[in-house]
């Protein structure tokens, strides 16, 4: 039987990347009232990935630094980090205090580090790192939005229009059924339904569907009964979003999620990546194959190896 890992440092780093106002004031209201908008804001990509190559604390893809301004015309970066695993609280804090220091110190700009804590464990909640000898203190206290909170508000996420309520509510699904795809696919049909009926624009119900199909993954026959249902429900209703075409490129469109996440990983690891190596990814069209792919770049030891793997 196939092993479907489910995936999600990706998708929320897509949806970050796609959402970012609507994802301060849905986890952090009181940081968006203080930005202003007007301004606009920039992700620093570029400048993050400096700093993620000096710093030995292991691979992290899914952070997003990004530029604001405050209402009171000060330049703010943020830096926002999804943590989807528990680990030591200890480990996790003392990054999250290096990583708003290396910044600071490589751009001399003030950082507020935010924390999205995606793990299934209720306890695991690390808010500040410190350390102290003889007198000399140092240390970082970290804002957090816990996901497994949100198990409560399961009502209000179902009528919200801000797009990651359906990305949270997508998130605990796929925690709730894991292993459970009968059941799954229930609660993927019903998200569904219900995102076409809660009065989004065409544009966000195609972003958002994108990502519930990205994070609720389902076997093979369970995906094409999915499809099928859909299909029907959009005839019925009239609702009919998505042209035959865009289901399509929704297949297309998650192989090239996949296959930039390899892309992003190993560049994180060992720097630039020569394009005839991305060029033999980019090849591979089976989604299985580039989930475990994804894996793999996470552990291997060099781009050579990574690239014998390509041809086993």
């Amino acid at each position: 039987m196939v092993n479907y890992t489910d995936q999600y440092d990706h998708p929320w780093k897509e949806a970050v990347g796609l959402y970012f106002p609507p994802f301060l004031s849905f986890f952090f209201p009181h940081i968006w009232e203080e930005i202003n908008w007007e301004r606009g804001y920039e992700f620093l990509d570029k400048e993050l990935q400096k700093i993620v190559r000096n710093a030995s604390v292991g691979n992290r893809q899914t952070d997003k630094l990004v530029k604001v301004w405050r209402n009171n015309g000060e330049e703010t970066w943020v830096l926002i980090h999804i943590e989807v695993q528990s680990q030591s609280q200890a480990e996790f804090a003392q990054r999250m205090y290096l990583y708003n220091t290396l910044i600071f110190q490589r751009y001399g700009q003030p950082v507020v580090s935010l924390a999205i804590l995606a793990d299934d464990q209720p306890r695991w909640r690390p808010q500040n790192y410190s350390r102290e000898l003889w007198g000399c203190r140092v240390g970082l206290e970290f804002p957090i939005a816990k996901l497994l909170d949100y198990q409560t508000e399961m009502a209000s996420l179902r009528t919200s229009l801000n797009p990651f309520a359906v990305i949270v509510e997508a998130h605990l699904a796929t925690q709730q059924t894991r292993n459970q795809f009968s059941r799954r696919y229930q609660e993927k049909v019903r998200m569904v339904k219900n995102l076409y009926r809660r009065g989004y624009s065409r544009e966000d119900i195609l972003e958002l569907f994108r990502l519930i199909d990205w994070i609720l993954r389902l076997p093979q026959d369970l995906e094409v009964a999915f499809e099928q249902e859909i299909e029907q429900f959009e005839e019925e209703t009239r609702m009919s979003y998505m042209t035959s075409w865009e289901r399509r490129g929704r297949e297309k469109g998650i192989q090239q999620g996949f296959q930039q996440g390899i892309q992003e990983i190993l560049e994180s690891r060992f720097g630039e990546v020569e394009n005839s190596l991305m060029n033999s990814v980019k090849e591979i069209n089976e989604i299985s194959r580039l989930k475990t792919l994804l894996r793999q770049a996470t552990t291997v030891n060099s781009l050579q190896e990574f690239q014998s793997l390509l041809g086993s």
